[in-house]
């Protein structure tokens, strides 16, 4: 009987505690954070906030995001071109994306970190090339912008190129130089592929299809099954899911708040001031020449990922070295 009632008890100091949690949940949110009930499905106001972000909750934890279900679009764009979603494949897929990167939140809160640093360069250079500024939203789920990135396929870089395709666009790929590593060439380089895709494909949807399985892997479903689009053809998952993941991105980038992520300003990440150098001559000792700019090997070689060793052989070419101009990555003899 004394156990019975020991059960009970416990069981109903759970219950109280359930309680209390819900209801603080509920009533004690932060400033601008959407509750609970503004985020369930059918709320028309779902995504409207009153956020005021230059006045976080002073913590050492910032409030940035809240779970809840998104109501799918109705249709969307991408590059200009609008299609809708009333199919039930494609309207599955979309929320399939938005779900996961929506939720997904250490991921997409480093992404949109990220995203402050590189897209203005990135939409730039695009614009520059005469390609739609989403596609700039690639890079995202290729890399998430990182450098380094590497795939089992040995797919390297921002836009995860291949050694033969990096080429094929311009790229020196050796030993000591690799200009997949470098964000700023290997857009150039990815600008090239999309625009001999759009000239293959006529529509910048299947420009970023192919771009994930390859224009000839790409054409040669589409004539297989007699269709010329990627919203009619069966494809692998991971091609298959590609669109969506960029469409889902790009809703978040363009505006984080609507998805429950509040980041302020002063914890996006920033590109210092770089001061470009030019090399026209072999460097031995790279290690050598970092301390001569009055930086370290380590800084020299995070805004030159594509310097692959410690010396750098010229033949007939000019690099250009970024070094740091940002005086808490100068070395400490150089800040006196």
């Amino acid at each position: 009987m004394k156990k019975l009632q020991t059960q009970v008890s416990i069981q109903l100091v759970m219950i109280i505690g359930l309680i209390v949690y819900i209801v603080w949940q509920e009533y004690d949110q932060p400033e601008g954070i959407p509750t609970r009930q503004a985020m369930m499905p059918g709320n028309a106001d779902a995504f409207v906030t009153t956020s005021n972000t230059a006045n976080p909750v002073s913590s050492d934890l910032i409030p940035a995001y809240k779970a809840f279900v998104i109501r799918t679009p109705e249709q969307l764009t991408f590059a200009g071109e609008t299609f809708s979603l009333a199919e039930p494949d494609l309207r599955e897929r979309m929320d399939r994306e938005l779900h996961v990167n929506a939720n997904w939140h250490s991921n997409t809160i480093l992404l949109i970190k990220k995203a402050n640093r590189w897209l203005p360069q990135i939409t730039e250079i695009l614009k520059k090339n005469g390609v739609p500024e989403d596609f700039k939203y690639i890079v995202a789920i290729e890399s998430g912008f990182d450098e380094y990135a590497r795939s089992p396929a040995d797919a390297i870089g921002f836009w995860q190129l291949l050694k033969g395709t990096a080429k094929d666009f311009d790229l020196e790929v050796d030993d000591e130089v690799d200009e997949r590593y470098d964000p700023i060439k290997s857009t150039e380089a990815a600008c090239k592929y999309l625009k001999k895709a759009y000239e293959k494909f006529g529509s910048w949807v299947n420009v970023a299809a192919s771009y994930n399985v390859g224009m000839r892997g790409f054409e040669r479903r589409l004539e297989a099954q007699k269709v010329d689009s990627y919203f009619d053809v069966l494809i692998n998952e991971e091609t298959g899911r590609y669109l969506f993941r960029v469409l889902s991105v790009k809703m978040i980038l363009e505006n984080p708040e609507a998805f429950g992520f509040y980041i302020p300003e002063d914890q996006l990440y920033t590109q210092p001031d770089l001061k470009a150098v030019e090399v026209t001559e072999s460097i031995k000792d790279l290690v050598a020449f970092a301390h001569e700019h009055h930086i370290t090997y380590k800084i020299l070689k995070r805004y030159n990922p594509w310097l692959r060793d410690d010396e750098l052989t010229v033949k007939r070419k000019t690099y250009e070295i970024m070094i740091s101009q940002n005086p808490t990555e100068q070395m400490a003899t150089a800040r006196k």
